[in-house]
């Protein structure tokens, strides 16, 4: 059977009626071009190299399904993220995952933690929020630490506004916005520390034994499941850990101070 007959499905006259095919089995590669939004040459080189299985033949006419685009969703996916052909092939041949299972745990992985929306400011109303405060170096140093994003149209967004916010009440109380950033890139240092050993908890304790077990298929629902916790969980571990941590630290402080001016009085 010739690979021209095998594609040929929604141009042939001799293609069946789409109600007589059963669902499973209802996309011609044109078809599944047009929903996977690949080229037909991108299918057929993803099917010689192995990574799609051929089609369903009825009638000289090759069918694709479900399984199909859900395969070409976890490719484009997987491409998307950085990954060449060869590692995509290596990955699928490891962990013999259902498609499906493999796109729940991307997209488990890679689904933003903040629940904030980005806002837009001009730089007239960053300085209005910020007055006397704002130049060159400040803007690039929030810049640089992830506060503003310079949009190159005279507007500036803000990822996490909640954090401009802090950054606002911050500078009415007194402190200067250049201390704030500064203690912003700290906090993105530390934070940064606490995240790896969050990850490295679920590596160790939960990936690596699954891995070890050969990714058992009834599993993977339990590790996407897992990594879905994982952030909101350590967000509360460390808010209730920074809670406990600031009183004890702020008691100490002030408590120093105090004997420093009960010292002096005496």
């Amino acid at each position: 059977m010739s690979q021209q007959a095998l594609d040929q499905g929604s141009v042939s006259a001799s293609a069946p009626d789409q109600s007589e095919v059963p669902e499973r089995l209802s996309l011609t590669i044109e078809q599944l071009a047009a929903v996977s939004g690949l080229t037909v040459r991108n299918i057929r080189a993803h099917r010689e190299r192995g990574l799609l299985a051929p089609p369903q033949v009825r009638e000289r006419i090759g069918y694709y399904g479900p399984d199909h685009v859900s395969r070409l969703a976890l490719i484009q996916r997987l491409q998307a993220d950085g990954f060449n052909l060869r590692a995509i092939e290596h990955l699928l041949e490891q962990t013999r995952a259902p498609d499906q299972q493999l796109l729940e745990m991307g997209r488990a992985v890679s689904v933003p933690f903040e629940s904030e929306q980005p806002q837009v400011f001009t730089l007239a109303e960053l300085e209005a929020r910020f007055p006397g405060e704002l130049n060159a170096q400040t803007i690039a140093r929030a810049q640089q630490i992830g506060l503003l994003a310079d949009l190159l149209d005279g507007r500036y967004e803000v990822p996490v506004p909640a954090l401009l916010d802090a950054a606002e009440e911050a500078v009415k109380l007194g402190v200067s916005l250049r201390h704030v950033l500064a203690n912003g890139a700290k906090l993105q240092e530390q934070c940064r520390v606490i995240a790896r050993e969050f990850v490295r908890l679920f590596l160790d304790d939960l990936w690596k034994p699954f891995a070890q077990e050969g990714y058992p298929e009834e599993r993977w629902s339990e590790m996407t499941k897992a990594v879905e916790h994982l952030r909101p969980l350590s967000s509360k571990a460390l808010l209730g850990t920074y809670q406990l941590t600031m009183s004890r630290e702020v008691e100490k402080a002030f408590g120093r101070e105090l004997e420093r001016l009960t010292g002096r009085k005496r």
